[in-house]
């Protein structure tokens, strides 16, 4: 693996004094964790919501996850460029609580076009914030732990969908689902006011070395590499480690969004598991893999970064490697002593590359485009992976069988692998040409 003496050289820049750091890493992981809770609250509503005379079919079911997710996509490039020009601890906020009253009006609704809205409202509001957050991170901690930050980020997303079953399934049971709505968006509104305090430091602040007193370094920082507004975005697709990172992303989303919606379905209708065992076993399987599989890439992500800049994506890319023969056998082994070790060995290596990717994301552009380079990611990923990979498995599903169409899902994680893979070695390759220049 090759090895990078500049690497060992990252130092803290002039940023957030590190308590303060600490703090709005703790506020934006709440946030993410509400946020992904959230995001899956309506889930474990559907049985009432079917009941609640609104003409809830299955199909229109699944469409307020595929409405809320197409106004993410869609609005994210917009929040981008504004987060890479105005305050972003505003724009937080403004996001923070648009999502969070929508959420809280959803437990108002008394038709299925009501419902719709309040999830296609709250896909704005989670665009605002998930496009800014992983940016202010970048600003707040130095480039050496970016992996253990990002890792402590998006643990919750296992973590929050888990919770979003949990606590919607519970509160439904002894209160309703109109509650159950409330108890999700009312929480958001003191975590918007909370990230207002936040720090919103110079954008590339983290990435200067340390600045002497009285110093325009981190002014520097402001004023260098500002896009042009929508062009940003093409400019960003011309980048080759840019573009394959992302079209890596996004076929690892292709084949986790397919796992998450279609194994407890696999295990039942393939393999014979009882509903609810299929149901909360896989769930159990997510949050424990994803937790531990998202801290140890984190850590071994900084690690290796000592040795080469490019350490998040080989991580990701040699991960995703190992993990291809595994999702095999989780797949086509007919006994549960081989199926069930199979799928979390192959979960939690996709855990791992979560943190380190994302932090790779931010690292590969300046410091000006963090924000548009996020956005740009999400509405690619989105749309090539987990808007996808549903319906395509559905569909090979009726034409041959589940077992057969979710072999899919190994073919898009080694597709990822050599993405990622020759995304770090395009990194390397423009970093060493720049050297030489």
């Amino acid at each position: 693996m090759p090895t990078d003496s500049a690497a060992r050289s990252v130092t803290r820049g002039p940023g957030p004094a590190r308590p303060l750091a600490v703090a709005g890493l703790t506020a934006l992981t709440l946030v993410n964790l509400l946020n992904y809770l959230d995001r899956y609250v309506v889930s474990a509503l559907v049985p009432d919501l079917e009941r609640a005379h609104m003409g809830l079919t299955d199909l229109r079911a699944g469409a307020l996850m595929t409405g809320f997710l197409i106004v993410y996509m869609l609005t994210a490039p917009l929040f981008g460029i504004l987060g890479d020009r105005l305050s972003r601890t505003r724009i937080l906020a403004v996001g923070i609580a648009i999502w969070s009253v929508a959420t809280a009006l959803s437990g108002l609704a008394r038709s299925y076009l009501q419902l719709l809205g309040g999830r296609a409202v709250v896909g704005i509001g989670e665009a605002a914030y998930g496009t800014i957050a992983p940016a202010l991170l970048a600003d707040y901690f130095p480039l050496a732990s970016r992996g253990r930050v990002f890792a402590v980020f998006y643990m919750a997303i296992p973590v929050g969908s888990a919770l979003g079953y949990v606590v919607g399934g519970l509160v439904d049971h002894w209160y309703g689902w109109q509650a159950a709505f409330f108890v999700a968006g009312v929480p958001g509104l003191a975590l918007a006011v909370w990230s207002l305090g936040l720090p919103d430091p110079p954008r590339g602040i983290q990435d200067l070395p340390a600045v002497p007193s009285g110093a325009r370094g981190s002014e520097r920082v402001e004023a260098a590499e500002a896009p042009a507004s929508l062009l940003v975005y093409w400019d960003l697709l011309q980048r080759a480690p840019y573009l394959l990172t992302v079209l890596g992303y996004a076929a690892y989303t292709f084949a986790v969004g397919g796992l998450a919606f279609w194994m407890p379905t696999f295990l039942e209708r393939v393999r014979g598991v009882p509903s609810a065992e299929a149901t909360t076993g896989f769930g159990a399987i997510v949050v424990v893999t994803g937790f531990a599989g998202t801290f140890a890439g984190g850590w071994l992500g900084d690690y290796w970064l000592k040795f080469s800049r490019e350490a998040y994506l080989w991580l990701s890319a040699v991960t995703a490697l190992a993990a291809v023969p595994l999702a095999a056998v989780a797949l086509s082994a007919q006994s549960p002593a081989l199926y069930y070790p199979a799928i979390i060995a192959a979960e939690l290596l996709l855990f791992m590359s979560t943190g380190p990717l994302n932090s790779a994301i931010v690292n590969l552009v300046g410091p000006r485009e963090r924000a548009s380079a996020v956005a740009l990611s999400v509405l690619v990923i989105h749309l090539l992976g987990d808007v996808a990979s549903p319906p395509l498995i559905g569909a090979l599903s009726d034409r041959a069988s589940l077992g057969a169409a979710v072999l899919i899902v190994p073919v898009a994680i080694a597709v990822c692998a050599a993405l990622w893979w020759a995304a770090g070695r395009a990194a390397r390759s423009g970093r060493l040409r720049s050297a030489g220049a």
